[in-house]
């Protein structure tokens, strides 16, 4: 994995989360402004609105399908490893590659993102908390890369569920975030996560990355 290379974009990138929502207003524009809103998790599990519930997903080849869709599980990495990034503490729960066949009703979203109808997704699920007292500023997947040399960053995200900007003062965050794949097999991803910053714009702690393989 190039870790250099995913780096030196953390180091020019991030500071957009301070400015820019998790899409910009022309990428917006490509996508419908029909598609539901994306949901705040805090204490319960909400599914996503734009993809079908994968959390029974556990065996390769199982499937899911619901009105949003159908989803097939290819890869799956039961991470449960965390770290720390100043007071950011970031548990990735799991890791999942999975064949996504999105209903009709979905494709104007996804056109957004790709020409296909149906695709591969790579999706880590996500704990973030902050032990401070202060908001912080943090991204726990600001970059994203596979074995085959793809990059992707934190505005790739296809699940939308604000897991990337300020956190609150001893809040917590969980969910999902997930990218489209352009090869068929992916066998590990690394990623780094962004820069813990406080209101003020310093930086309390730099990015760290991970890797897992499948």
């Amino acid at each position: 994995m190039n870790k250099l290379i995913i780096g030196a974009l953390l180091l020019t990138t991030f500071g957009a989360l301070n400015t820019q929502p998790a899409f910009d207003e022309q990428k917006g524009k490509e996508k419908t402004e029909e598609v539901a809103q994306p949901l705040v998790k805090k204490d319960v599990y909400v599914p996503n609105p734009q993809l079908p519930d994968d959390i029974n997903l556990k065996q390769i080849g199982q499937t899911v399908s619901d009105a949003k869709g159908e989803l097939t599980l290819k890869a799956y990495n039961k991470a449960n490893e965390s770290l720390k990034v100043g007071p950011i503490e970031v548990v990735i729960k799991d890791i999942k590659v999975m064949h996504a066949f999105p209903d009709y009703s979905m494709i104007d979203f996804f056109h957004g993102y790709t020409h296909d109808d149906e695709f591969d997704i790579v999706k880590v699920n996500v704990e973030i908390k902050n032990t401070s007292d202060k908001n912080v500023m943090f991204s726990p997947v600001a970059f994203l890369e596979t074995d085959s040399g793809k990059h992707m960053t934190w505005e790739d995200d296809i699940y939308l569920e604000e897991l990337n900007g300020e956190i609150e003062g001893n809040g917590s965050k969980q969910g999902n975030i997930g990218f489209i794949l352009s090869a068929n097999d992916v066998k590990g991803i690394s990623f780094m996560t962004s820069d813990a910053i406080d209101s003020q714009g310093k930086v309390l702690s730099k990015g760290k990355s991970m890797e897992f393989t499948f």
